[in-house]
Protein backbone atom coordinates (compact mmCIF):
# COMPACT_ATOMS: atom_id res chain seq x y z
CA UNK A 1 0.00 0.00 0.00
CA UNK A 2 2.76 2.38 1.03
CA UNK A 3 4.45 1.81 -2.21
CA UNK A 4 1.14 2.50 -4.17
CA UNK A 5 0.57 5.76 -2.17
CA UNK A 6 3.80 6.63 -2.99
CA UNK A 7 3.73 6.35 -6.77
CA UNK A 8 0.06 8.52 -6.29
CA UNK A 9 2.18 11.06 -4.99
CA UNK A 10 4.76 10.86 -7.89
CA UNK A 11 1.75 11.08 -10.45
CA UNK A 12 0.24 14.32 -8.70
CA UNK A 13 3.67 16.04 -8.36
CA UNK A 14 4.42 15.20 -12.26
CA UNK A 15 1.59 16.40 -12.97
CA UNK A 16 1.39 20.05 -11.14
CA UNK A 17 4.82 20.53 -12.52
CA UNK A 18 3.86 20.07 -15.85
CA UNK A 19 0.79 22.18 -15.23
CA UNK A 20 2.81 25.18 -13.60
CA UNK A 21 6.07 24.88 -13.69
CA UNK A 22 6.73 25.65 -10.36
CA UNK A 23 7.81 22.87 -7.83
CA UNK A 24 5.16 21.37 -5.70
CA UNK A 25 5.28 21.15 -2.12
CA UNK A 26 3.44 19.00 0.32
CA UNK A 27 0.65 21.87 1.25
CA UNK A 28 0.51 22.06 -2.21
CA UNK A 29 -0.17 18.33 -3.06
CA UNK A 30 -2.95 18.09 -0.28
CA UNK A 31 -4.88 21.47 -1.65
CA UNK A 32 -5.03 20.19 -5.29
CA UNK A 33 -5.36 16.50 -4.65
CA UNK A 34 -7.11 14.24 -2.40
CA UNK A 35 -4.65 11.68 -1.31
CA UNK A 36 -6.58 11.02 1.73
CA UNK A 37 -3.35 11.00 4.20
CA UNK A 38 -2.06 13.35 6.31
CA UNK A 39 0.58 16.19 5.63
CA UNK A 40 2.64 14.25 7.66
CA UNK A 41 2.30 11.04 5.44
CA UNK A 42 3.05 12.75 2.25
CA UNK A 43 6.00 14.87 3.29
CA UNK A 44 7.03 11.33 4.45
CA UNK A 45 6.41 9.76 0.29
CA UNK A 46 7.95 12.67 -0.89
CA UNK A 47 11.41 12.32 1.50
CA UNK A 48 11.12 8.78 0.33
CA UNK A 49 10.59 9.68 -3.54
CA UNK A 50 13.63 11.94 -3.39
CA UNK A 51 16.11 9.53 -1.42
CA UNK A 52 15.11 6.50 -4.47
CA UNK A 53 16.00 9.86 -7.17
CA UNK A 54 12.42 10.48 -8.19
CA UNK A 55 12.06 13.74 -7.34
CA UNK A 56 14.77 16.67 -6.30
CA UNK A 57 14.93 20.19 -4.78
CA UNK A 58 15.60 22.88 -7.17
CA UNK A 59 18.51 25.07 -5.37
CA UNK A 60 16.68 25.82 -1.80
CA UNK A 61 13.04 25.72 -3.22
CA UNK A 62 11.00 23.35 -0.45
CA UNK A 63 8.93 22.25 -3.26
CA UNK A 64 9.95 19.21 -5.18
CA UNK A 65 10.14 18.51 -9.19
CA UNK A 66 10.68 15.17 -10.77
CA UNK A 67 13.61 14.11 -12.05
CA UNK A 68 13.99 12.21 -15.34
CA UNK A 69 13.70 8.63 -13.14
CA UNK A 70 10.52 10.37 -11.75
CA UNK A 71 9.21 11.02 -15.26
CA UNK A 72 10.10 7.70 -16.71
CA UNK A 73 8.39 5.91 -13.52
CA UNK A 74 5.46 8.12 -14.32
CA UNK A 75 5.43 6.64 -18.53
CA UNK A 76 5.63 3.17 -17.27
CA UNK A 77 3.10 3.66 -14.88
CA UNK A 78 0.81 5.01 -17.25
CA UNK A 79 -2.65 2.94 -17.04
CA UNK A 80 -3.93 4.15 -20.22
CA UNK A 81 -3.13 7.29 -22.90
CA UNK A 82 -5.37 9.95 -22.41
CA UNK A 83 -7.15 9.52 -25.33
CA UNK A 84 -8.74 12.21 -27.50
CA UNK A 85 -11.83 13.73 -28.04
CA UNK A 86 -14.00 12.99 -30.97
CA UNK A 87 -14.50 16.00 -32.06
CA UNK A 88 -10.19 16.20 -32.00
CA UNK A 89 -9.80 13.09 -34.33
CA UNK A 90 -12.38 14.03 -36.72
CA UNK A 91 -10.58 17.51 -36.95
CA UNK A 92 -7.29 15.39 -37.17
CA UNK A 93 -8.60 12.98 -40.10
CA UNK A 94 -10.65 16.08 -42.20
CA UNK A 95 -7.38 18.54 -41.78
CA UNK A 96 -4.98 15.48 -43.43
CA UNK A 97 -7.34 14.06 -45.92
CA UNK A 98 -7.23 17.35 -47.68
CA UNK A 99 -3.70 16.49 -48.76
CA UNK A 100 -3.29 16.63 -52.16
CA UNK A 101 -0.14 14.80 -52.43
CA UNK A 102 2.84 12.67 -50.48
CA UNK A 103 4.36 15.93 -49.94
CA UNK A 104 1.48 17.69 -48.62
CA UNK A 105 0.79 14.88 -46.28
CA UNK A 106 4.01 15.03 -44.62
CA UNK A 107 3.75 18.77 -44.55
CA UNK A 108 0.27 19.08 -42.49
CA UNK A 109 1.06 15.92 -40.36
CA UNK A 110 4.08 17.63 -38.83
CA UNK A 111 2.31 21.46 -38.60
CA UNK A 112 -0.43 19.18 -36.85
CA UNK A 113 1.18 17.91 -34.40
CA UNK A 114 3.29 20.33 -33.72
CA UNK A 115 -0.13 22.52 -33.25
CA UNK A 116 -1.81 19.56 -31.05
CA UNK A 117 1.17 19.15 -28.42
CA UNK A 118 2.89 22.75 -28.66
CA UNK A 119 6.27 20.64 -29.20
CA UNK A 120 8.79 20.26 -31.81
CA UNK A 121 7.29 17.86 -34.24
CA UNK A 122 9.57 15.96 -36.56
CA UNK A 123 8.41 13.74 -39.18
CA UNK A 124 10.43 10.92 -41.24
CA UNK A 125 9.86 11.16 -45.22
CA UNK A 126 8.11 7.57 -46.31
CA UNK A 127 11.30 5.25 -47.38
CA UNK A 128 11.35 3.48 -50.51
CA UNK A 129 13.70 0.86 -49.24
CA UNK A 130 11.33 -0.05 -46.98
CA UNK A 131 7.94 0.43 -48.87
CA UNK A 132 6.16 -2.60 -51.45
CA UNK A 133 4.37 -1.91 -55.23
CA UNK A 134 0.75 -1.54 -54.62
CA UNK A 135 0.08 -0.96 -58.53
CA UNK A 136 1.87 -0.52 -62.06
CA UNK A 137 -0.18 1.36 -64.36
CA UNK A 138 0.89 1.26 -68.24
CA UNK A 139 -0.55 4.45 -70.13
CA UNK A 140 -0.43 4.57 -73.84
CA UNK A 141 -0.07 9.11 -74.32
CA UNK A 142 0.81 8.52 -78.14
CA UNK A 143 1.30 6.48 -80.77
CA UNK A 144 4.71 5.90 -79.65
CA UNK A 145 4.96 7.39 -76.28
CA UNK A 146 4.25 5.48 -73.19
CA UNK A 147 3.99 6.27 -69.50
CA UNK A 148 4.87 3.53 -66.92
CA UNK A 149 3.31 4.64 -63.23
CA UNK A 150 4.47 2.73 -60.22
CA UNK A 151 2.21 3.30 -57.03
CA UNK A 152 4.03 2.23 -53.79
CA UNK A 153 2.34 1.68 -50.71
CA UNK A 154 3.98 4.77 -48.95
CA UNK A 155 1.69 6.83 -51.18
CA UNK A 156 4.56 7.88 -53.65
CA UNK A 157 4.41 7.61 -57.09
CA UNK A 158 7.18 7.02 -59.78
CA UNK A 159 6.50 8.21 -63.67
CA UNK A 160 8.55 7.44 -66.21
CA UNK A 161 7.76 8.31 -70.08
CA UNK A 162 9.20 5.96 -72.61
CA UNK A 163 9.51 6.06 -76.59
CA UNK A 164 8.53 2.90 -78.42
CA UNK A 165 8.80 1.77 -81.87
CA UNK A 166 5.52 0.00 -82.03
CA UNK A 167 1.80 1.57 -82.34
CA UNK A 168 0.34 1.27 -78.92
CA UNK A 169 -3.04 2.88 -80.54
CA UNK A 170 -3.77 0.04 -82.76
CA UNK A 171 -5.50 -2.81 -81.55
CA UNK A 172 -2.63 -5.05 -81.03
CA UNK A 173 -0.65 -2.39 -79.19
CA UNK A 174 -3.77 -1.80 -76.93
CA UNK A 175 -3.84 -5.75 -76.20
CA UNK A 176 -0.10 -5.82 -75.44
CA UNK A 177 -0.28 -2.84 -72.87
CA UNK A 178 -3.12 -4.60 -71.54
CA UNK A 179 -1.62 -7.65 -71.16
CA UNK A 180 2.08 -6.26 -70.41
CA UNK A 181 0.21 -4.52 -67.23
CA UNK A 182 -1.63 -7.97 -65.98
CA UNK A 183 1.85 -9.79 -65.91
CA UNK A 184 3.90 -6.72 -64.54
CA UNK A 185 1.12 -6.04 -61.32
CA UNK A 186 0.94 -10.15 -61.21
CA UNK A 187 5.24 -10.06 -60.50
CA UNK A 188 5.43 -7.07 -58.21
CA UNK A 189 2.41 -6.12 -56.58
CA UNK A 190 2.87 -6.73 -52.88
CA UNK A 191 7.07 -7.56 -52.63
CA UNK A 192 9.22 -5.15 -51.55
CA UNK A 193 10.86 -2.78 -53.83
CA UNK A 194 14.24 -4.17 -53.01
CA UNK A 195 12.75 -8.15 -54.20
CA UNK A 196 10.26 -6.85 -56.86
CA UNK A 197 12.26 -6.89 -59.96
CA UNK A 198 13.61 -10.25 -59.43
CA UNK A 199 11.26 -12.01 -61.42
CA UNK A 200 11.20 -9.12 -64.15
CA UNK A 201 14.46 -10.53 -65.96
CA UNK A 202 12.79 -12.84 -68.34
CA UNK A 203 9.66 -11.32 -68.45
CA UNK A 204 10.37 -10.15 -72.54
CA UNK A 205 10.63 -13.91 -73.28
CA UNK A 206 7.14 -14.88 -72.65
CA UNK A 207 6.28 -12.14 -75.52
CA UNK A 208 6.12 -12.31 -79.14
CA UNK A 209 9.42 -11.83 -81.02
CA UNK A 210 8.29 -8.18 -82.11
CA UNK A 211 6.85 -6.93 -78.25
CA UNK A 212 9.91 -7.51 -76.52
CA UNK A 213 11.87 -4.53 -76.94
CA UNK A 214 9.26 -2.63 -75.99
CA UNK A 215 8.74 -5.06 -72.65
CA UNK A 216 12.54 -4.77 -72.00
CA UNK A 217 12.16 -1.09 -72.15
CA UNK A 218 9.38 -0.87 -69.53
CA UNK A 219 11.55 -3.28 -67.37
CA UNK A 220 14.31 -1.38 -67.49
CA UNK A 221 12.44 1.99 -66.60
CA UNK A 222 10.14 0.10 -63.31
CA UNK A 223 13.82 -1.35 -62.30
CA UNK A 224 15.49 2.17 -62.52
CA UNK A 225 12.26 3.43 -60.33
CA UNK A 226 12.53 0.94 -58.29
CA UNK A 227 16.44 0.90 -57.41
CA UNK A 228 16.41 5.15 -57.27
CA UNK A 229 18.36 5.72 -54.13
CA UNK A 230 16.75 8.73 -52.12
CA UNK A 231 18.29 10.42 -49.35
CA UNK A 232 16.03 9.86 -46.37
CA UNK A 233 14.76 12.86 -45.15
CA UNK A 234 12.54 14.51 -42.19
CA UNK A 235 10.62 17.35 -41.76
CA UNK A 236 10.22 19.68 -39.22
CA UNK A 237 7.55 21.80 -37.65
CA UNK A 238 6.96 24.35 -34.40
CA UNK A 239 10.22 25.07 -33.51
CA UNK A 240 9.50 28.36 -32.35
CA UNK A 241 7.74 25.79 -29.72
CA UNK A 242 11.24 25.89 -27.91
CA UNK A 243 11.32 29.64 -27.21
CA UNK A 244 8.29 29.40 -24.87
CA UNK A 245 10.30 26.31 -22.78
CA UNK A 246 13.61 28.08 -21.67
CA UNK A 247 12.42 28.36 -18.50
CA UNK A 248 12.44 24.25 -17.66
CA UNK A 249 16.06 23.48 -17.71
CA UNK A 250 16.40 23.31 -21.56
CA UNK A 251 19.77 24.67 -23.06
CA UNK A 252 18.50 25.80 -26.84
CA UNK A 253 21.72 25.90 -28.38
CA UNK A 254 22.77 22.30 -28.59
CA UNK A 255 19.20 21.24 -28.87
CA UNK A 256 18.75 23.29 -32.00
CA UNK A 257 21.92 21.82 -33.25
CA UNK A 258 20.85 18.51 -32.77
CA UNK A 259 17.82 19.20 -34.87
CA UNK A 260 19.71 20.35 -37.70
CA UNK A 261 21.52 17.35 -37.96
CA UNK A 262 18.71 14.93 -39.35
CA UNK A 263 20.85 11.95 -39.38
CA UNK A 264 20.74 11.82 -35.48
CA UNK A 265 16.67 12.42 -35.85
CA UNK A 266 16.53 9.81 -37.98
CA UNK A 267 18.06 7.17 -35.80
CA UNK A 268 16.12 8.18 -32.86
CA UNK A 269 12.68 7.65 -35.25
CA UNK A 270 14.10 4.05 -36.56
CA UNK A 271 14.00 2.45 -32.99
CA UNK A 272 10.57 1.95 -32.48
CA UNK A 273 9.57 -1.84 -32.78
CA UNK A 274 7.39 -1.96 -35.97
CA UNK A 275 5.81 -5.43 -35.19
CA UNK A 276 4.27 -3.87 -31.87
CA UNK A 277 0.88 -2.11 -32.52
CA UNK A 278 0.77 1.39 -31.70
CA UNK A 279 3.48 0.96 -30.05
CA UNK A 280 4.96 4.63 -28.88
CA UNK A 281 8.61 5.12 -27.81
CA UNK A 282 9.13 7.70 -24.81
CA UNK A 283 13.25 8.55 -24.54
CA UNK A 284 13.69 11.05 -21.25
CA UNK A 285 16.22 13.07 -20.71
CA UNK A 286 19.94 11.31 -20.80
CA UNK A 287 18.06 8.16 -22.50
CA UNK A 288 18.10 9.95 -25.97
CA UNK A 289 21.80 8.86 -27.26
CA UNK A 290 22.52 12.54 -28.35
CA UNK A 291 23.85 14.44 -25.61
CA UNK A 292 22.51 17.82 -27.13
CA UNK A 293 19.07 15.99 -26.55
CA UNK A 294 20.16 14.98 -22.76
CA UNK A 295 17.42 18.11 -21.52
CA UNK A 296 14.48 16.88 -23.93
CA UNK A 297 12.09 14.16 -24.20
CA UNK A 298 10.99 12.66 -27.49
CA UNK A 299 8.11 10.77 -27.98
CA UNK A 300 7.90 8.85 -31.33
CA UNK A 301 5.79 5.85 -33.08
CA UNK A 302 6.33 4.67 -36.61
CA UNK A 303 3.12 4.79 -39.22
CA UNK A 304 2.19 3.17 -42.67
CA UNK A 305 1.63 -0.40 -43.59
CA UNK A 306 4.80 -2.11 -42.31
CA UNK A 307 5.78 1.08 -40.46
CA UNK A 308 7.66 2.45 -43.32
CA UNK A 309 8.69 5.33 -41.48
CA UNK A 310 8.84 7.02 -38.21
CA UNK A 311 7.01 10.11 -36.79
CA UNK A 312 7.01 11.94 -33.29
CA UNK A 313 7.97 14.94 -31.27
CA UNK A 314 10.99 16.47 -29.10
CA UNK A 315 10.15 19.02 -26.15
CA UNK A 316 11.65 19.68 -22.61
CA UNK A 317 10.96 16.52 -19.70
CA UNK A 318 8.53 18.76 -18.66
CA UNK A 319 5.58 17.71 -21.26
CA UNK A 320 2.72 16.60 -20.58
CA UNK A 321 2.74 12.72 -21.59
CA UNK A 322 -0.44 11.33 -21.35
CA UNK A 323 -1.83 13.78 -24.26
CA UNK A 324 1.55 13.80 -26.45
CA UNK A 325 1.47 10.27 -26.81
CA UNK A 326 -2.19 10.06 -27.33
CA UNK A 327 -1.28 12.91 -29.60
CA UNK A 328 1.01 11.36 -31.66
CA UNK A 329 -0.68 7.77 -32.08
CA UNK A 330 -3.86 8.77 -33.21
CA UNK A 331 -1.93 11.56 -36.11
CA UNK A 332 0.41 8.15 -36.76
CA UNK A 333 -2.94 6.36 -36.87
CA UNK A 334 -4.75 8.96 -39.71
CA UNK A 335 -1.89 9.31 -41.75
CA UNK A 336 -1.61 5.55 -41.98
CA UNK A 337 -5.38 5.33 -43.59
CA UNK A 338 -4.69 7.96 -45.62
CA UNK A 339 -1.54 6.68 -47.46
CA UNK A 340 -3.09 3.28 -47.30
CA UNK A 341 -5.74 4.63 -49.50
Amino acid sequence: MSEERRLQVLRAIVQDYVSTSEPVGSKALLDRHQLGVSAATVRNDMAVLEEEGLIAAPHTSAGRVPTDAGYRVFVDRLSQVKPMSHAEKSAIREFLEQSLDLDDVVDRTARLLASLTQQVAVMQYPSLSRSSVRHVELVALAPQRLMVVLIVSSGRVEQRVLEVSEDLLTPEGEGLVADLRTRLNAEVAGHLLAEATQGLADLAEAFPQRDRETVRLVVQALTDAMAEQREERVVLAGTANLARTGADGLTLAPVLEALEQHVVLLRLLSTVDADASNAVAVRIGAENPYEGLHTTSMITTSYGTGAVAGLGVLGPTRMDYPSTMAAVRAVARYVSEILDQ
